[in-house]
């Protein structure tokens, strides 16, 4: 049996959507390799993919259609929008008993789960890794990373310019910009020659994110609840980098 691999290399979204609408329908195809430029094409359409070339991996739990919000079973034989990763908007379908089984992603944002199980689509390991229907989850996780480069000897750095490395405990709680805006504070009223200023910007880091135990359990900003899962930081000084 020959494995066959289909690969896209294109600019638009657009072209590569419709790609994929094609190649998912070629006989045999046991992967799918994107390769986008300069664009970022949405992850979930990959992962959608997947389940609509090997439903047999989605069960009788799943489905790779998406749907506004939960179909519950009253909804049957009524219109509801829809859509799946070969469309570009939404549309109109009649609801099918098959419909009410669980989306393969749900949710939005940082609340979004794959299989209603775990919140991020790349990983490396985790290959026994199942939802309580038996259904495995490894197949629908790339291992391939998002790389970006940041050349170290193209741009001065001071003291106050650093590298941010956390663990999702840390970033399901607190945005790009808090956490900078954070270090930026922190720094700025720190002194430059104190050794410690780095550890002592991490642990402001944790507590922001841990936040404070309320009545109704750990608080951060805006009474927002805080992370309930492991935080770990690291500050990395840009400057001694070279």
């Amino acid at each position: 049996m020959h494995h066959k691999r289909a690969v896209v290399v294109a600019t638009d979204t657009d072209v590569i959507m419709m790609c994929m609408y094609y190649i998912t329908h070629m006989d045999g195809l046991q992967e799918l390799w994107v390769k986008t430029m300069d664009i970022i094409l949405p992850v979930h359409a990959i992962t959608e993919a997947l389940g609509f070339m090997q439903p047999h991996l989605l069960g009788r739990d799943f489905t790779h259609l998406e749907f506004p919000r939960r179909v519950q079973r009253k909804e049957v034989g009524k219109k509801m929008l829809y859509r799946d990763f070969t469309m570009m908007g939404w549309a109109y379908k009649t609801i099918e008993d098959e419909d009410l089984r669980f989306p393969l992603i749900y949710g939005e944002g940082k609340k979004a789960r794959v299989l209603a199980t775990i919140g991020v689509t790349r990983g490396l390991g985790d290959h026994d890794l199942k939802v309580d229907s038996n259904i495995y989850i490894k197949p629908f996780l790339s291992c391939c990373p998002e790389v970006k480069v940041y050349n170290l000897a193209q741009y001065e750095h001071g003291t106050n310019d650093v590298l941010v490395m956390g663990t999702d405990g840390l970033w399901d709680v607190l945005s790009n910009q808090e956490v900078a805006e954070a270090i930026i504070t922190f720094l700025a009223n720190s002194d430059p020659d104190d050794l410690h200023r780095y550890t002592m910007a991490v642990q402001d880091l944790v507590m922001r994110a841990r936040g404070v135990l309320r009545d109704r359990g750990w608080r951060i900003t805006n009474e927002r609840l805080g992370s309930g899962d492991d935080i770990s930081v690291f500050i990395i000084p840009l400057m001694c980098g070279i």
